[in-house]
């Protein structure tokens, strides 16, 4: 692409490509005019319009040729400036030959040749010109690429302008005059035809390449009047006036020839379709040529050797072109020889098959993949309906689709999609999918095409998701999605009968922690084996996740409730694993679908029963109802606010006393905790301990009640050092290693002596790890600390376990005071008679508690317990209440 010149340097040209020609048109009318000579006027206007032209190009092409670093516009605008040059050259001729005006003013100059002379030279400067025009027109821009082409279309306008020529020959009457001037009506007609097809064929057409053509043709027309007036000595007045459109034309092509800054001309055509379509240009000639012929051999009926030689002439270049147009043929078959081969391999190879259907939709053709992919051979598909090879379940909707590709519901958009099962070379069906085009306003194909894929890989790959999708990867149960699935249609189907099962493990996550996830896994398998082996073959079992699992049955209450137990009672048999043994409890909820607005609150409903079997127990099954629902939205509730109730002041002790019944005085009192809630009232140890392990604040909790209780036992000024006060510790506090040197501090902080203060420890809970148990009372001891044994006799406890355990006092269950004077059948003491007996002599102090009656105190007191407990001997209350109870008792 050529440097755009600097704008004054576009204005300089435009005021010299206007000046020149302006001036050489006033010296052409004032030799008209007869101001000065004719020939005078022609060879100034003319010749100096020819010199500035010649000029002008040649520095366009120099420049061309610095900017670009091409020849070939360069050549071109090069080959217009010397044909300027050469018709600037011919203006002279009437000059120098010795022509003078009919009416002139003066003569002219002496002549240097006579007439003949001059016709010879304006000839040769003619015939120069036509060929510098026609040559540079072929190498401007846009025009022909490459040598071929511009050899063929040279001969294209080559054979119009000999066929021209002979018909200019041949039609009039056969003068010397025309035989004279036939060398300038040949040249002529050759320079014009190859200049005019030239311009047509230039891509892009107009502004330019127009002007240069036009320029080129005005001064050839023109130059070859000028020419035959010179051939025949005619001249005169006229003279001037031939030179007006001369000088047009120069300055037309002197514009278009310098032309620059054009966008590049497109590819040629490679299709031969395309470019030989432009060969009919060849039958014109032909045509000119024979019309002439016709004509002559009518009107005449004889040839001279001229027309001979120019009919010769006319078949030696229509000749040529022919051999041209076979040579361009040839290589167009070979290219689309190339091209078919190419579309035979991509076809051959493709992983789809083509098929081509008539107007019945019978398969036409199909494409050479059709034996690879499809086993499919011609003699099987060709000839036949296409709805044969589909699956008849299948067709209605193929048929829809093809309808609507014929009714050209589809010529806008992307072709037509069609799913169905194909028939395969093996009798198989396979999945596919095919696109169809309407392709029968293609006069080449006029017919459907049919690409037809296998897409059995991809179909099986989305049933394998789908099913990865709704089951479970471990146990190939049903997962939670595939249970809603099936929940909703079991809804729909079945009329709101049923019931949903969700089933809790207890112990998976211990198993994963000793024995590792692998074990864990084989439990989860084992487990899925086996609640699938006690269901129906309706019934849908699923994993919800992790150790949740769940039923759908379509049972009711009686049958659904046996069957939950029947699962309870086998997950609750040890799991026979290899190297190893391993037990597991449950929780099972029910709910029946009647009783859910939706799936999803069937699937809470029965969510909310299984928790509520997890608060009452192991290997336990309920029932959802609505109290399950509110106590378990209220201890929810009450686990969200329990967090933060010691800082909000919410927690509080109340204190029963212990006392002396050989006395009827106090010894000591029991702390018990107690929740003011703010809107719920005051809450008991037994919804409140729970609840606090539930979220883990346990530790804080008993933090809280050592201190307070210090606190209230430091107020209380009893004056007797014996006087003691409990608390009640969890186990996970009590086992922590800190435990003793929180309780030593405390004490400091209040200055209590140890032996003040008793800890008491849970009997249900003792033997699950008796010697930690031991090692962290004995912490105790050492402090000076004091501990009890609590409801000793509810629990499992063995009597052995008194001598391992450094206890102080032993604090009898309610049960086993309430049988203290009963003797077995009449044969023996009472169990609190031993108990109390084995406790005098480990050295333990008795207390009973529960004592609610004046009867239970005189039982507890007959069978030996030094000490009772209950609301016979005082209620718990308050710090402030029991400071008075404590100095009434005193006085």
């Amino acid at each position: 692409m050529a440097v755009q010149p600097p704008v004054h340097a576009r204005l300089t040209d435009r005021v010299s490509l206007l000046g020149v020609p302006v001036v050489a048109v006033v010296v052409l009318l004032a030799g008209f005019a007869g101001l000065m000579p004719p020939e005078v006027a022609l060879a100034i206007g003319v010749g100096g319009t020819g010199l500035w032209a010649c000029t002008h190009l040649i520095r366009a092409a120099l420049e061309i040729h610095h900017a670009d670093g091409t020849f070939v516009a360069c050549r071109g605008a090069g080959f217009i400036g010397l044909a300027a040059l050469a018709a600037g050259l011919i203006a002279f001729i009437p000059l120098l030959s010795g022509f003078s005006a009919p009416s002139g003013v003066g003569g002219g100059p002496a002549p240097l040749w006579g007439p003949p002379a001059a016709g010879v030279w304006a000839t040769i400067g003619y015939g120069l010109a036509a060929a510098l025009y026609s040559t540079g027109v072929l190498f401007l821009p846009g025009g022909a690429t490459n040598w071929v082409m511009r050899i063929r279309r040279a001969f294209d306008g080559a054979g119009l302008g000999i066929s021209l020529a002979f018909a200019g020959y041949l039609i009039p009457p056969v003068k010397d005059e025309h035989v004279a001037t036939l060398p300038v009506t040949l040249l002529g007609a050759l320079g014009i035809s190859i200049t005019v097809i030239a311009v047509l064929r230039s891509r892009p057409r107009g502004g330019p390449s127009v002007r240069c053509g036009a320029g080129a043709v005005a001064s050839l027309v023109t130059l070859g009047i000028l020419t035959t007036m010179i051939v025949l000595g005619a001249g005169g007045r006229l003279l001037p006036l031939l030179g007006l459109p001369i000088v047009a034309g120069l300055a037309l092509s002197a514009d278009g020839g310098s032309r620059r800054d054009l966008p590049a001309p497109p590819l040629e055509p490679r299709s031969p379709d395309q470019y030989l379509a432009s060969y009919p240009l060849l039958a014109v000639p032909a045509a000119v040529g024979v019309v002439a012929a016709l004509w002559h051999l009518i009107t005449v009926r004889d040839f001279d050797t001229v027309g001979i030689c120019l009919g010769i002439g006319m078949v030696a270049v229509l000749v040529m072109r022919e051999l041209l147009v076979v040579r361009d043929i040839r290589q167009y078959a070979a290219q689309l020889q190339t091209a078919e081969a190419h579309f035979r391999s991509l076809v051959a190879g493709a992983t789809d098959l083509t098929l081509v259907l008539d107007e019945r939709l019978r398969i036409r053709w199909q494409s050479p993949a059709a034996s690879r992919l499809f086993g499919l051979s011609d003699d099987e598909v060709v000839g036949r309906a296409f709805r044969d090879l589909i699956h008849p379940d299948d067709v209605p909707g193929a048929q829809a689709v093809i309808d609507s590709v014929l009714a050209g519901e589809h010529a806008d958009g992307p072709p037509a999609l069609v799913s169905a099962r194909l028939r395969d070379g093996a009798e198989m069906w396979r999945d596919t999918e095919s696109t169809i085009s309407d392709q029968r306003a293609v006069p080449e194909v006029a017919a459907l095409v049919v690409h037809v894929r296998d897409v059995g890989e991809r179909k099986h790959l989305e049933r394998a998701l789908h099913k990865l999708s709704y089951a479970d990867q471990l146990t190939g149960l049903a997962n939670r999605r595939a249970l809603m699935r099936d929940l909703l249609t079991y809804r729909r189907r079945a009329g709101q009968q049923g019931t949903l099962l969700v089933i809790d493990l207890h112990g998976l996550a211990e198993i994963n922690d000793s024995r590792g996830r692998e074990t864990g896994d084989a439990v989860l398998i084992e487990v899925g084996r086996r609640v699938k082996m006690l269901l129906a073959d309706d019934d849908v079992p699923a994993r919800l996740g992790g150790d949740e699992f769940a039923v759908l049955t379509g049972d009711g209450a009686v049958l659904a409730y046996a069957l939950a137990t029947r699962i309870a009672t086998v997950l609750a048999e040890p799991h026979m694993l290899p190297g190893s043994v391993v037990e597991l409890h449950t929780s099972i909820g029910l709910a029946e679908l009647a009783g859910g607005a939706d799936s999803d609150e069937v699937l809470r409903h029965a969510d909310l029963a299984r928790k509520r079997a997890r608060q009452l127990g192991l290997d336990r099954v309920e029932w959802y109802d609505p109290d399950v629902e509110m106590k378990l939205n209220r201890r929810m509730e009450l686990e969200q606010q329990l967090l933060g109730a010691a800082e909000r002041g919410e927690l509080d002790l109340v204190f029963q006393p212990v006392v002396d019944l050989r006395g009827n005085q106090p010894v000591g009192v029991e702390a018990l905790l107690r929740w003011r809630h703010p809107e719920l009232g005051t809450i008991l140890p037994g919804e409140l301990l729970p609840i606090a392990r539930a979220v883990g604040i346990m530790a804080e909790i008993d933090e809280w009640v050592l201190d307070a209780a210090c606190k209230h036992l430091t107020a209380w000024s009893t004056g007797d050092n014996a006087f003691w006060l409990s608390i009640n510790v969890s186990p996970r506090e009590l086992l922590t290693a800190r435990f003793p040197d929180r309780v030593a501090a405390t004490l400091s902080r209040y200055g209590l002596p140890p032996e003040r203060l008793v800890v008491e420890v849970a009997e249900d809970w003792i033997a699950e790890d008796v010697p930690t148990i031991v090692a962290s009372l004995a912490g105790l001891r050492k402090l000076g600390v004091r501990a009890a044994l609590d409801d000793f006799g509810a629990g499992q406890a063995s009597l052995s376990h008194l001598r391992r355990l450094p206890v102080d006092m032993l604090k009898l269950s309610t049960s086993l005071v309430n049988s203290s004077s009963e003797v077995t059948a009449g044969t023996g003491p009472a169990v609190i008679d031993v108990v109390v007996s084995l406790g005098r002599r480990l050295g333990l102090e008795i207390v009973a508690k529960g004592l609610e009656t004046p009867e239970q105190i005189e039982k507890a007191a007959k069978a030996g317990c030094p000490l009772g407990q209950g609301f016979a001997l005082g209620r718990p209350a308050p710090a402030e209440r029991i400071e008075a109870y404590l100095e009434s008792h005193r006085a």
